[in-house]
């Protein structure tokens, strides 16, 4: 038997109140030409009232399977669900369709990953809420529209009577994510399933609806399965914890065993890989994460960097007072002209071999930043040079020459990626396009490339759809390496990604800097990735850039509330935590909308230490 084959594990069950669901040996099966294939392979749990159980595992482990299977949500014409699953010790898998759709919502309420496909873009979203409530017959008219507002209140929805009328596309993500509770909750459900209610949120709004679900448990005696990928956010939330891999339970306890003394090398894998602050190197430098070794089922150790930054050569990139900001028109969606501030008045410098990082929330100005010095959108002033050329000088074709020295990464590499073409082809177009040398050329240095991101050469000739996101976000890391940049901006490039898979390409970020001396623009929201792999980090609020300096000074010595209110907000994997209802902010981060005179005001900024600068702030600063 491997380090990482299944093994069996007795169900988690808790002995202290009566169980609300009770799941015996399910298993699930889709149906595939005129076999079978299971996915979910014999899976035991309990969970009570007010007990809240984690199912933890990567992309592809089962755990989303698990609760559409508990659900019936999958087509009975394709899926085969096997075993048990009670609720109050009522059999869900052997009752009618019109049976099961009176538990959905009515004694089950489901959270889903992204709010935005589960709600109706053309409904309000008090309409909706009061659908749920006139569909079970609890009240209809009037009153359901009445309870709706109180929901919506009850999940700490700033001005929740005039957010009835409102529609799903005019809310923040966490605004909606919170509608969806309040969804979830309507009819008073026994049990709340949350399938990654949190994975697409930024660090400080998903600290805001773990907070509200504890709460909201604890004062309607629900229980909750959880579902997710982050054993940091599993710390937060879960009093028991089952861990998945590849369709099995290969382990499970209570959550403070978990993290205490994990039996499995894959458990012990994700705890590992989950970044905490305070535990990056003590020389400022990028450090390696820890990952799993998968056939022999060793854990490699988070090697630091030495320094390989010349402080005193001149900058590969230098940035000043960039300003980008982008006129609305009027009509429907904009109620009235303005004009959004993107990015106003923001400087740094790069070198080579370093990484700086941008951080904040959405909406903050980050990624149009990146997008600017790539001019895939122009700004309205201020200075971009590369190894002295100002590129904002430079024509369309000189430009698209200079492209050759920065490149971009971006977040969804399968949307980066054509799927009518092969990863060789596509790997191998930059360096056609830029005339670099012939096509015999371009299919050896594919294969090099190839092998320098940990893939093999024969996988040129397959194409995106068959490849995992962390395989997909390689070959476009080999992409962006064809034209051998100097630059490249990483934009959110490992946030969709597993948190071991994240790792792993962490990591290799790190290698291929040091070995071609890259410098990196780490575009990002997670404050405890950043910490790990930056030399250099500058904080972004409202298009501005309120806090930068050395990774270890501004972590070590954060000023601006904005980057302190960041640094509360990550998840702190220790499961000790937990029973810890802490405060929530509800504040939203201010609209860069502004009207169309609106000048912004002078800044002022201090020097907190050797290049850690921090912009001062007056007593009445609020998010």
């Amino acid at each position: 038997m491997t380090p990482l084959d299944a093994i069996a594990v007795e169900p988690v069950v808790s002995n202290q109140r009566a169980n609300v669901l009770s799941v015996r040996d399910l298993k699930t099966a889709f149906r595939k030409g005129d076999g079978w294939i299971e996915i979910v392979k014999g899976i035991s749990f309990d969970i009570a009232a007010e007990e809240t159980l984690a199912v933890v595992g990567e992309s592809g482990s089962g755990k989303s399977v698990t609760a559409l299977s508990i659900m019936r949500l999958l087509d009975p014409e394709a899926s085969r669900v096997e075993g048990s699953v009670k609720l109050a010790g009522r059999e869900l898998l052997k009752l009618d369709a019109s049976d099961m759709r009176s538990v959905r919502g009515r004694q089950i309420g489901m959270i889903f990953q992204e709010a935005m496909t589960s709600l109706n873009p053309l409904q309000t979203i008090g309409s909706q809420i009061a659908e749920v409530l006139t569909i079970h017959g609890l009240m209809s008219g009037a009153d359901a529209l009445k309870e709706a507002e109180r929901l919506l209140d009850r999940v700490r929805m700033p001005a929740a009577r005039s957010r009835l009328k409102d529609y799903p596309h005019s809310l923040s993500g966490g605004m909606r994510q919170r509608v969806m509770i309040a969804l979830a909750l309507a009819c008073k459900p026994q049990l709340l399933i949350a399938d990654e209610p949190t994975t697409a949120l930024d660090v400080t709004i998903q600290a805001q609806i773990l907070q509200l679900i504890k709460q909201l448990q604890r004062e309607e005696g629900m229980a909750v399965l959880f579902i997710t990928h982050d054993m940091g956010v599993v710390a937060e939330i879960a009093d028991r914890t089952v861990v998945m891999l590849d369709g099995s339970a290969i382990e499970a306890d209570t959550t403070e065993a978990i993290f205490d003394r994990a039996e499995h090398a894959y458990t012990k894998a994700l705890i590992a890989a989950v970044p905490r602050l305070g535990t990056a190197g003590g020389n400022g430098q990028p450090q390696h994460f820890p990952t799993l070794d998968r056939q022999s089922g060793q854990i490699t150790s988070g090697a630091e960097r030495p320094d390989t930054v010349d402080h005193k050569a001149q900058p590969v990139l230098r940035v000043k007072n960039l300003v980008k900001r982008f006129d609305l028109r009027g009509g429907f969606f904009s109620g009235g002209k303005g004009r959004v501030h993107a990015v106003e008045n923001v400087s740094f410098e790069l070198r080579r071999g370093e990484t700086l990082s941008l951080v904040g929330e959405s909406g903050c100005g980050k990624s149009t930043t990146g997008r600017t010095l790539m001019r895939l959108v122009e700004p309205q002033s201020g200075e971009i040079s590369i190894d002295g050329t100002d590129i904002l000088a430079l024509d369309k074709e000189r430009m698209r020459d200079m492209r050759r020295h920065i490149q971009m990464i971006f977040q969804d590499p399968y949307a980066s990626l054509n799927p009518r073409i092969s990863v060789g082809e596509a790997i191998a177009e930059p360096y056609l396009t830029h005339k670099l040398g012939t096509r015999k050329q371009a299919r050896e240095k594919v294969v090099e490339l190839l092998g320098q991101v940990g893939l093999s050469p024969d996988m040129a000739t397959r194409y995106p759809q068959y490849f995992s996101g962390g395989q997909r976000q390689r070959i476009c890391i080999a992409r962006a390496l064809s034209l051998e940049p100097k630059i490249i901006v990483a934009d959110e490039s490992v946030s969709a990604l597993d948190v071991s898979i994240k790792a792993q390409v962490v990591n290799l970020m790190l290698d291929l800097q040091e070995k071609f001396g890259l410098a990196y623009l780490f575009i990002s929201h997670d404050m405890a990735v950043v910490e790990r792999i930056s030399h250099q980090v500058a904080v972004m609020y409202l298009g501005e850039i309120v806090e930068i300096g050395p990774v270890r000074a501004v972590f070590g010595n954060p000023q601006h509330p904005y980057t302190k209110r960041l640094m509360a907000a990550v998840p702190i994997p220790d499961p000790k935590r937990r029973l810890e209802i802490r405060p929530i902010n509800n504040d939203e981060i201010e609209s860069p909308i502004r009207r169309a005179d609106y000048r912004p005001p002078v800044r002022e900024y201090c020097t907190v230490s050797e290049g850690h600068v921090v912009q001062v702030w007056g007593d009445d600063w609020k998010i």
